[in-house]
């Protein structure tokens, strides 16, 4: 009886699940999505002014991009100048970020104006205007 149980031990077939393992890498994955820094671009191009001194963006940085015809615009949307305090507003609540404007060359100094005071107003410490770096 000992030995017919025996056998039929051996001709069970072997399964290795899987699932654990899968679990574990869907697991990582997700952490290192949510670890990673994403830079969030203006969404549209701009002729920048060239600048003798220029220094690199910080990864956590508000991108706002004002075009040549004086349109503000965040994250590929056209804002205008009212909707750039209330996006500042909420970026500061997460993290302590700067606020870069790339302002195209041929842009109203008035437009970068008002967006400065905004971007002021809604309390960020520091704020910077994107040029060429040649």
């Amino acid at each position: 009886m000992i030995k017919e149980k025996l056998r039929d031990d051996r001709n069970e077939q072997v399964e290795i699940n899987l699932s654990p393992m899968i679990d574990c890498i869907f697991i990582l994955l997700i952490f290192f999505i949510l670890t990673t820094v994403f830079v969030e671009e203006t969404g549209i191009k701009v002729n920048k002014p060239n600048a003798a001194n220029a220094v690199l963006l910080e990864k956590n940085s508000v991108l706002i991009a004002i075009n040549e015809q004086d349109k503000v615009y965040y994250g590929g949307h056209e804002i205008g100048i009212s909707g750039v305090r209330p996006i500042i507003e909420q970026a500061l609540k997460d993290t302590e970020s700067s606020v870069i404007i790339h302002a195209d060359r041929n842009s109203t100094h008035d437009v970068f104006s008002q967006i400065y005071g905004e971007a002021k107003a809604a309390g960020a410490q520091n704020v910077q205007f994107s040029t060429k770096s040649d």
